[in-house]
C-alpha cells in the first residue's frame, strides 16, 4: 500500500518497495551478529542480497545509452573510422558512471532529484531557461527513438516511413496509461528484459562479424587522430550526446528515491530555500524510521553505485559491438561511406544471412521502445520538478504534445527530402544532446559538492553514529566525504552528517564538465568554419 506525501502543493506518491522488506528481514537475522562474526559465506550472500534489492533504476538509466542514436552515432563510427572511436565510448561510459553516481548522491541524501532542487535554488528565469533546454533535450530524445523505431518497422515489416513515424505517437499513449506508481517495479523488470533481450542479439551479431580482436583492444587507447581526423570530433561529440543524456540525470536522482524510501517531504527542512537562492538542507526529524533510513545512507549510496555501474558497463559492451559490427563489416572491407542503419541491415543479411538482420532490426526496435518508456518518464519528471504547481498539465497531454513536436521533423525530412536524409537527422539531434549537456552537468556538480546542500542534521539517542555496518566496514568510497561527523555540544544527541563529493570526485567531474564543454565549443567553431 503506498503512503503519500503532500508540501508545498506537490503531490508525491511513494510506493513500498520489496526493498525496504528486504532490509528489514536482514535486520532482524543478522544485523544483531557482529560483521566480524559473519563467515565469509554469511557476508557474501548478505552483500549480494542487499545488492539484489537496489537492482533496477541503473537499468533503466542505461536504457538511454542504447537507444537508436547510439546506433546511428556507433554505425557511422565504425564504417568511417574504423576502431579509432571506441575509446570515445570508453570516455563517455566512464564520464557517465561518475556523473550517475552523483545522481544518485543527490536523490538518496537531498530526497529532491536535480530538477526540483534547481527550482528551489535558483531564480525563477534561471529555473525555467534550464527548464526550456531541457525539453529541447527531451525532443531531440524523441526525435531519435521516433526514426529509429520507423526505421525498424519498416526493415522488419515493410511498413513505409511515414506510416511507421506516426505509429510512433501512440506507443508513448499505451505507456501513460499502464504508468502507476505502484507498477515502478514492474516496468523496472519489462526495462530489463528488453535491455537484455537487445544486447543477446547485438552480442550474437558481434560474434558472426568476426572482429579482429587485437584491432579492437587499440581501439580503446586514446589518439590525436580523434581530434584531426576530418569529422572524427563531429561524430564523437554525438556519441558522448547519444551516451551521455541529459535526461537520464533527472531521471536517475528521482528514481533512485524509490529505493531509499527517503523524500525531502519526510522531514522538516530547515530554513526554506528563499528566492534569492540563499539554502540550507539541514534535516531534523526524531521519527524512528526516518532515523533509520537516515543511518542507511552510506548503504543506499554504496548498492545503488553498484547498481548504475553495472548497468552502465553492460551498456558499454553493446555500445562498443554495434560499433565494432560496422567496421567489422563496413571499414574492414573498403566501405569507409558513413553507414546508415538499413545499410548495416542489409549488409548483414548479405554477409551472415537474413534471420541474423532480423536479429538486428529486432534489437533496434526493442531498443527503440525501451527509451521510449525512460523518455516519457524523464518527461514527467522534469516538468512536474521544475514547474511544480506553476502549470497544471495532464501527463498525457504534455507527452502527446512533446511526440507530436518530435515526429513532426523526421515527417517533413520524409516530404521534402526523402527518407535518405534521416540519418542525418538522427545523428544531429545527438548533438543537440551533447550541446544541452552542460547545462545539466554543472548545476548537478555544484549541488553535489556543496557542503551546504548535502549535509543532513539529525537527532538520536545515540551518542555516536558509524554508519551502516555494510558500507563502512565492507567497502570504501571515495564518492564522499563519509567520515566527516561533527556531534555538535547542545544538545548532544543532534548529529551532522555531511555526503558532500569527495575532493577527488569533485576534480574529477569539473574535469569532465570542462571537457564536454570545450568538445561543445570546438564543434561549434567547427560547424561554423564548415570543417565537419
Amino acid at each position: 500500500m503506498s503512503e503519500a506525501i503532500v508540501e508545498n502543493g506537490d503531490h508525491i506518491i511513494i510506493p513500498q518497495s520489496s526493498t525496504q522488506n528486504l532490509r528489514e528481514e536482514e535486520d532482524i537475522q543478522e544485523n544483531d551478529i557482529p560483521m566480524e562474526q559473519l563467515t565469509a559465506f554469511q557476508k557474501t550472500k548478505k552483500f549480494i542480497m542487499t545488492l539484489a534489492g537496489f537492482v533496477g533504476p541503473g537499468f533503466m538509466v542505461a536504457v538511454g545509452y542504447l537507444d537508436p542514436g547510439n546506433w546511428a552515432t556507433d554505425l557511422a563510427a565504425g564504417s568511417q573510422y574504423g576502431y579509432l572511436l571506441l575509446f570515445i565510448i570508453l570516455l563517455s561510459n566512464l564520464m557517465a558512471v561518475l556523473l550517475q553516481s552523483m545522481c544518485v548522491r543527490l536523490g538518496v541524501v537531498k530526497g529532491l532529484d536535480l530538477a526540483q532542487l534547481c527550482r528551489r535554488v535558483f531564480p525563477r528565469w534561471a529555473y525555467l531557461i534550464l527548464y526550456v533546454l531541457t525539453e529541447l533535450a527531451i525532443m531531440a530524445t524523441d526525435l531519435a527513438e521516433v526514426i529509429g523505431s520507423a526505421i525498424a518497422l519498416k526493415l522488419l515489416f515493410k511498413i513505409p516511413m511515414f506510416w511507421g513515424v506516426l505509429v510512433t505517437a501512440a506507443d508513448v499513449m499505451m505507456i501513460l496509461f499502464a504508468w502507476k506508481p505502484e507498477n515502478f517495479r514492474y516496468f523496472e523488470f519489462l526495462i530489463f528484459g528488453l535491455v537484455f533481450t537487445c544486447a543477446i542479439c547485438l552480442f550474437i551479431v558481434t560474434g558472426k562479424s568476426n572482429p579482429v580482436f587485437s584491432d579492437v583492444m587499440y581501439g580503446f587507447l586514446p589518439k590525436w587522430d580523434i581530434i584531426t581526423a576530418p569529422g572524427a570530433l563531429y561524430v564523437s561529440v554525438g556519441i558522448i550526446g547519444a551516451t551521455v543524456m541529459p535526461h537520464n540525470l533527472y531521471l536517475h536522482s528521482s528514481i533512485v528515491q524509490q529505493r531509499s524510501g527517503f523524500k525531502a517531504n519526510h522531514a522538516e527542512e530547515v530554513n526554506e530555500v528563499s528566492s534569492n537562492g540563499d539554502a540550507n538542507s539541514l534535516i531534523r526529524e526524531t521519527d524512528t524510521q526516518l532515523v533509520s533510513r537516515l543511518r542507511n545512507i552510506p548503504t543506499f549510496l554504496q548498492m545503488s553505485w553498484l547498481d548504475s555501474a553495472i548497468a552502465l558497463t553492460f551498456a558499454l559492451f553493446v555500445n562498443a559491438s554495434i560499433l565494432i559490427i560496422s567496421s567489422a563489416n563496413f571499414y574492414t572491407i573498403g566501405r569507409t561511406d558513413i553507414a546508415e542503419i538499413p545499410d548495416a541491415f542489409n549488409l548483414i543479411g548479405e554477409l551472415l544471412g537474413s534471420a541474423f538482420a532480423t536479429v538486428f532490426a529486432t534489437a533496434l526496435l526493442i531498443s527503440g521502445q525501451s527509451s521510449t518508456i525512460t523518455g516519457t518518464m524523464a518527461g514527467q519528471i522534469i516538468m512536474e520538478g521544475f514547474l511544480g504547481g506553476e502549470i497544471k498539465i495532464q501527463p498525457w497531454v504534455r507527452r502527446l504534445v512533446t511526440r507530436l513536436l518530435a515526429i513532426t521533423p523526421p515527417l517533413i525530412c520524409i516530404v521534402w527530402f526523402g527518407e535518405n536524409r534521416l540519418n542525418d537527422l538522427l545523428i544531429l539531434s545527438q548533438i543537440v544532446l551533447s550541446l544541452q549537456l552542460p547545462f545539466a552537468v554543472w548545476p548537478l556538480i555544484y549541488f553535489t559538492s556543496s557542503k551546504q546542500f548535502m549535509t543532513v542534521t539529525f537527532v538520536n539517542d545515540e551518542a555516536e553514529w558509524n554508519g551502516n555496518e555494510l558500507a563502512n566496514e565492507e567497502h570504501s568510497n571515495i564518492f564522499a566525504n563519509e567520515d566527516e561527523l561533527v556531534e555538535l555540544d547542545n544538545p548532544p544527541q543532534e548529529i551532522v552528517k555531511c555526503f558532500a563529493n569527495h575532493t577527488i570526485t569533485t576534480v574529477l567531474a569539473v574535469i569532465v564538465g570542462l571537457l564536454l564543454t570545450i568538445f561543445n565549443v570546438i564543434l561549434l567553431v567547427q560547424v561554423a568554419t564548415g570543417n565537419t
